[in-house]
């Protein structure tokens, strides 16, 4: 059965309602996908900035660590050749 003029017309505009809406809808979830996306680089920055963080300190407190090592051992060696020098000076030693 042929189809009028105006039945062709209705499903025109159902058609056009239809891809406006699948349109709209389409937009809203490219925004939503970029939303999460960025959330998600935001989210795998900060975790690497935690890191990079944590691996600053853990290197400061070991160069501190260091650094006080150093000095202790020089303290001691220090200690040790105040020590010898008096000895040597109280046996008769050249200086």
């Amino acid at each position: 059965m042929p189809q009028s003029k105006a039945d062709r017309s209705a499903a025109g505009k159902k058609a056009a309602a239809t891809r406006k809406r699948n349109q709209q809808k389409a937009q809203a979830q490219a925004q939503e996908r970029g939303k999460k996306a960025a959330g998600t680089r935001q989210k795998h920055e900060a975790q690497q900035s935690t890191q990079d963080a944590k691996q600053a300190a853990r290197g400061a407190l070991s160069g501190a660590a260091r650094a006080a090592r150093a000095a202790g051992n020089a303290a001691k060696g220090a200690g040790k050749a105040a020590v010898n020098s008096v000895s040597a000076a109280a046996k008769g030693g050249k200086r």
